[in-house]
């Protein structure tokens, strides 16, 4: 007998739901399991039962979230694409209006706490666009799925407890506890973990409002990064231009000195911003994000901080230079990005290993993470073959790597 395609079709259609019914059933039955098994753990950690028993019962397993923290990029962005983005003439104009509406508040802050207005502005834009997409997942329900299931369980347990916390304080309801998907809330996006250590209740309402009150959201987040060593008016950076001969492998965060030993390496670095922002004894390190082909930044203790916040270098370099455009002291890089090299993907990045190992440069486990092993590895065969040893891991090296 012929069966028809769409019959066939329908009947793979079917199956499939029925399938997908009978995952999403047993995984609601095994969390029914983890709400009872955590309880005890999280009454051990100072949560009322009640609170528990009354929040738990309204947390829902997301399947958004159990699909995006199990899988793993193929593709990693480059950085030039991320900046594109974060610094884009929208985020800047935008970012202009939006602090300008918010001038008073900004003012206020910084005089208050010590962190540049432009910098808050600039977190605030990349964060939620200015408050404008804030994320509308129920924090309760994406930290327990976390804490249920998958790789972060550590960070979402840590996560669910700090928001059944927020709860039980009373520092915010169950409807304002709206955010993403991994558990940030509010203008700002404070995991509820940052919110519970730093969060401020600015305008004094007795609540800690990251999602409508300005100065709450702008002071919780000057208080962050100010107990995070920010100081006031020092640069987070700028580009500065490398000698012929610089030692790539000291373009790196963990390598510091003043910035008078720098200039004598031949290092150039702008000369408006020496002697008036920059002491030349100030302590400094040089990153090049894209390699040897690319930007160098000078970069400070402020940079740093931000890293507190979000732990990216693409991320920091991304709220510096957006804090500059919206302090009026944007200018094009006179080094432009590599575009016609790109990154790799998890493929190439365990090919890139795999290789490497066999050429007798041991870059750690073959997992496709270019990490510090990867990278000593991948200076120390650039530095025999002669070519800048800026650890820098893309096409154009692996090419290189395979050739030789």
């Amino acid at each position: 007998m012929m069966i028809s395609f769409a019959t066939a079709l329908l009947a793979t259609i079917l199956t499939g739901n029925a399938a997908a019914a009978g995952s999403a059933a047993q995984s609601t039955e095994n969390f029914d399991d983890f709400r009872s098994e955590f309880r005890q753990e999280a009454i051990g950690q100072g949560i009322d039962p009640a609170v528990y028993d009354r929040e738990m019962r309204a947390a829902t397993p997301l399947a958004v979230v159990l699909e995006r923290n199990s899988n793993q990029p193929e593709f990693s962005r480059p950085i030039w694409a991320y900046l594109d983005s974060a610094v884009s003439d929208t985020r800047i104009a935008n970012g202009i209006a939006a602090t300008q509406r918010q001038a008073a508040q900004l003012d206020a802050i910084e005089a208050e706490y010590g962190v540049d207005k432009e910098i808050i502005g600039a977190i605030w834009g990349l964060e939620s666009s200015y408050g404008a997409i804030l994320g509308d997942y129920d924090i309760i329900s994406a930290t327990a799925t976390l804490a249920y299931q998958g790789r972060r369980q550590s960070y979402g347990r840590s996560q669910l407890i700090g928001a059944l916390k927020i709860l039980q304080n009373g520092y915010a309801d169950r409807s304002q506890l709206k955010g993403s998907w991994a558990g940030a809330m509010g203008q700002t996006q404070f995991i509820p973990t940052t919110y519970l250590s730093y969060a401020v209740d600015e305008d004094g309402d007795g609540k800690r409002d990251l999602w409508g009150s300005y100065g709450d959201v702008f002071a919780s987040t000057a208080n962050y990064l100010s107990r995070s060593g920010y100081e006031v008016n020092a640069p987070w950076g700028f580009e500065v231009r490398l000698p012929q001969d610089f030692d790539y492998a000291t373009a790196n965060l963990q390598t510091k000195r003043s910035v008078g030993e720098w200039l004598s390496r031949g290092v150039e670095a702008p000369a408006a911003r020496l002697g008036k922002t920059v002491d030349l004894n100030t302590t400094a390190s040089i990153i090049v994000p894209a390699g040897a082909a690319g930007p160098a930044f000078m970069v400070f203790d402020n940079f740093r901080a931000i890293m507190r916040y979000n732990n990216s270098t693409a991320y920091a370099l991304g709220i510096g230079l957006l804090s500059d455009a919206i302090a009026g002291r944007q200018s094009a890089l006179s080094t432009q990005w590599p575009r016609d090299d790109r990154s790799l993907s998890l493929t190439e990045r365990k090919s890139l290993q795999q290789t490497l190992k066999e050429r007798g440069y041991d870059p750690g486990p073959v997992d496709g993470i270019i990490g510090a092993g990867t990278k000593a590895a991948l200076r120390a065969w650039q530095r025999d073959q002669g070519l800048p040893a800026d650890g820098y891991a893309s096409a154009r090296t692996l090419s290189v790597l395979s050739m030789n």
